[in-house]
């Protein structure tokens, strides 16, 4: 099934695993954003939940065990071609989670994989609003959330 000029949003998640004040990310080596570095993550299957679908993305992506902590937000990403029809739309559930292991390795779906400063993040090619989604798992690390 193609992602492009879909017929209804399609719904994803992403992560954001913070461990000793770095954060992974992913360089994507698929559009949109390809060449980007963003979270780990990708589409929630039928019949899983998000929490389950990001558990299930980061080791796919990273090659990483993670503990899902609690929700960091909710994005929504839709776009368009030049004659303005919609190439894209995601709703995308972003969570806080917890690495069990940090020895990270590139899966399929990306590039290359890296543990970033987190007062880093700024100085390389990013995703649109991916270091105020950090910023928001951050506050987040004071307590855990169902």
């Amino acid at each position: 099934m193609s992602r492009e000029y879909p017929e209804h949003p399609r719904v994803g998640v992403g992560a954001v695993v913070l461990h000793e004040g770095r954060v992974l990310l992913v360089r994507r080596g698929r559009p949109p954003g390809i060449g980007k570095w963003s979270l780990p993550g990708g589409l929630v299957r039928l019949g899983e939940t998000t929490r389950a679908a990001i558990v299930r993305e980061v080791a796919e992506e990273c090659g990483l065990a993670v503990r899902v902590v609690g929700l960091a937000g909710m994005v929504e990403r839709v776009v368009e071609d030049d004659a303005g029809r919609v190439r894209y739309h995601y709703v995308l559930v972003d969570y806080l989670v917890r690495p069990e292991t940090v020895d990270a390795v590139a899966g399929s779906d990306a590039d290359e994989v890296r543990w970033v400063e987190v007062g880093c993040v700024g100085e390389l090619d990013v995703t649109e609003g991916l270091v105020d989604m950090i910023r928001r798992a951050q506050s987040l690390e004071g307590g855990e959330i169902a």
